[in-house]
């Protein structure tokens, strides 16, 4: 069965879902929405394997080691590789630089390190990247990553929660990455620009739940079920008919995926 919404970046797979997992993704999957949840190192990474692997279709899983856990753990790279055999893993990731969070050179340089390490997955297994990027008083991290992707990432992937520029945009894009937007776009008009920017065969939604709720349920829990609010926010500003918008975004997510 076709989906009607994608979210490509969520999380069911932490904490806050604990216990609640199926209930929540069940949720999503009945009203016509997929998902990807994102690992953000080996442990999470494997429970999002775990949760895709009780359905069929339309649950997916990342596998990777997110950039502001380097200091806090080492990243265990043949549990990443393991988990990423999975049929159910469709990206390495989330990985990339935050040096919102990461302002001294050293912090930055171990990030750089296990990021590179897993562009090199990325190429080992042939799948995209899930992209976490944030710019900072530390510098420019989409800068940074850009410069590290060039002529190193073979298999594109996805810059997820874009908040780069029009220039990032135009560099990721060029090297073959989409960019994808969550609900923050439906309580700031930041975003506009740059979403209007790309063509609309290289965008995607998300929610990077159960983090920025849209605007009609801010302050409470964000669930996948609420990227239907995102893609028609995308629609909207855009000014693009619903209907086409919807479609591009799924077809998008299940290219770029290979789902």
């Amino acid at each position: 069965m076709k989906p009607k919404f994608f979210d490509v970046h969520t999380h069911v797979n932490l904490k806050p879902f604990k216990e609640r997992e199926h209930e929540v993704v069940e949720r999503s999957l009945e009203e016509g929405v997929w998902m990807i949840n994102a690992g953000t190192d080996s442990e999470t990474s494997l429970k999002a394997v775990l949760i895709a692997e009780n359905y069929k279709e339309g649950v997916y899983a990342t596998a990777g080691h997110h950039p502001n856990n380097v200091l806090k753990k080492e990243m265990d790279v043949e549990k990443i590789i393991s988990v990423s055999s999975s049929e159910k893993v469709v990206a390495i990731g989330e990985c990339g630089l935050d040096y919102f969070y990461t302002k001294d050179e050293d912090g930055i340089r171990l990030q750089k390190e296990v990021f590179d390490r897993q562009i090199e997955m990325a190429n080992m297994i042939k799948k995209p990247l899930m992209l976490h990027l944030r710019d900072g008083s530390g510098g420019s991290a989409y800068s940074d990553a850009i410069s590290m992707l060039k002529n190193r990432s073979l298999f594109g992937g996805n810059a997820h929660f874009f908040s780069g520029t029009i220039d990032n945009a135009r560099e990721l894009l060029s090297l073959g990455f989409t960019l994808s937007f969550t609900g923050v776009v439906t309580f700031t008009d930041s975003y506009d620009e740059v979403l209007c920017f790309p063509p609309l065969d290289m965008i995607m939604s998300e929610t990077d739940a159960p983090y920025v709720a849209p605007a009609s349920i801010r302050g409470e829990e964000n669930q996948p079920i609420y990227v239907k609010e995102v893609a028609k926010r995308i629609a909207e500003i855009r000014t693009e008919p619903d209907e086409e918008v919807f479609e591009a975004l799924v077809n998008n997510a299940r290219r770029v995926f290979g789902v």
